[in-house]
């Protein structure tokens, strides 16, 4: 099955979580926002969102930073 993470079509296997994709993807969930369609997924909902043919996503990681 393929959903599209930022533009990019990813093979996921049928029943995939958010935080399957997420491990695949080698990404810590707790450094990463997900969009799916319009909405921000609760970070608590990653273990549970099982992702559906087609999904769109998108992945805003933070990075850590500061002045010097």
């Amino acid at each position: 099955m393929q959903v599209k993470v930022n533009d990019r079509l990813v093979d996921v296997p049928a029943g995939a979580t958010v935080a399957m994709l997420l491990a695949q993807l080698r990404l810590e969930p707790a450094r990463v926002a997900v969009v799916i369609g319009a909405d921000i997924l609760p970070r608590e909902e990653y273990p549970t969102r099982v992702l559906v043919e087609g999904d769109l996503l998108e992945l805003i990681s933070f990075v850590g930073g500061g002045h010097a």
